[in-house]
């Protein structure tokens, strides 16, 4: 049968079924799970498990190969995501967050843009730094509404 899987696991069932209860990481359960079924034989291919763990069978398979290499620890043992770095440097924001406290700073994004580049020379879309004033700094520009020139102060 292709995709059947050829695994020794070391632990003993009784083991899985603790180690089982004992998790309360929903990644740790699906993964020690899917060495309970094996295990028991209740599934035999990397498909079988996905289905009913509700991930893809490479997912599974990578999970597995972890396994193969490792043991348990390895199997349970989770990465760390290195993620990209941001645009702009702690450095910069903390500057940028100065200058939005002042009450005569900046009254658009697109304003907050421009002295970006012009003096820390990071180049970001509007969006981007929309999104960096508005949600990370969690700063509004404050801009008066218009008014009109008939109407009395």
């Amino acid at each position: 049968m292709v995709g059947k899987v050829k695994i020794e696991i070391k632990e003993s069932r009784e083991e899985l079924l603790a180690q089982l209860k004992k998790a309360k990481n929903q990644e740790v359960k699906e993964r020690i799970q899917s060495l309970y079924w094996l295990k028991t034989a209740q599934v035999e291919t990397t498909g079988e498990i996905g289905e009913l763990i509700g991930k893809h069978r490479t997912t599974v398979s990578r999970w597995l190969s972890r396994y193969r290499k490792g043991g348990l620890e390895a199997l349970l043992k989770k990465g760390k995501s290195t993620g990209r770095s941001r645009k702009i440097p702690p450095e910069v924001e903390e500057k940028l967050k100065e200058e939005l406290k002042d009450p005569e700073g900046f009254t658009s994004y697109k304003e907050v843009q421009l002295w970006l580049k012009a003096l820390e020379g990071i180049e970001m879309s509007y969006k981007g730094v929309h999104q960096v004033v508005r949600y990370r700094l969690k700063a509004k520009l404050k801009v008066p509404r218009p008014v009109h020139v008939k109407q009395e102060e």
